[in-house]
């Protein structure tokens, strides 16, 4: 079983808001090059834990409500929009244990990896922890309609990796989906831990992906 606290340490960025080391951020562009970028106008954090289990590790996944505001029905990681002078690693804490209902307390940080800039303007960044178990989330009705949890093996495989389209304002638009039973796990989710995937494969740029279209 692989030792992926240790893996990720070893790859991962400093999570301190205060680290001067940065790589660049992916986006919803890079699939869709012709599309005009908006500048991102919203800063923003997420969470991404893991869970050790007798299978093997996983991550914690929601789904976010059908009335949200923003990616209503979407599989997301715990997170959301940063206060004005909040720092982003208090974001995302803040966020999981709101969305989870799991305290904050017990996410071990091991560090954060690309930014990730959206169409809709969120400029995210995502952090990863390890969570002390046992845990017993109760997740916000008015945010989450259900958290679940994906085996982390599966998705940090890049052959599970799958390049859709969708038709948007008449034109295709490309975006990474990573279905898993019954849960569509796609957008700027599966945007995340596919540049997550790359990194611990050591392919940080776009001409080395393996993922096929």
């Amino acid at each position: 079983m692989t030792n992926w606290p240790t893996r990720l340490a070893a790859c991962l960025d400093p999570h301190e808001d205060g680290a001067k080391t940065f790589t660049p951020a992916r986006s919803d562009y890079d699939l869709n090059t012709d599309v005009p970028r908006m500048a991102p106008v919203k800063r923003a954090a997420v969470l991404v834990p893991l869970i050790e289990r007798a299978s093997g590790w996983q991550v914690l996944l929601t789904r976010r409500t059908r009335d949200m505001p923003s990616h209503a029905g979407q599989i997301a990681f715990p997170g959301g929009q940063a206060g004005k002078d909040e720092c982003l690693i208090s974001t995302a804490l803040r966020e999981f244990e709101e969305e989870t209902g799991i305290n904050q307390s017990c996410a071990t940080m091991l560090g954060r990896f690309e930014r990730y800039e959206t169409a809709t303007g969120f400029d995210i960044t995502p952090f990863v922890a390890v969570l002390q178990t046992p845990i017993a989330p109760r997740p916000d009705p008015r945010e989450v309609d259900e958290v679940f949890e994906v085996p982390f093996d599966f998705l940090m495989d890049v052959s599970n990796h799958q390049r859709k389209w969708m038709k948007w304002q008449g034109q295709r638009r490309y975006f990474y989906a990573m279905p898993w039973n019954e849960y569509f796990i796609w957008g700027a989710t599966a945007g995340m831990l596919h540049a997550l995937a790359l990194r611990v494969g050591g392919q940080n740029d776009e001409k080395d992906d393996p993922c096929c279209v």
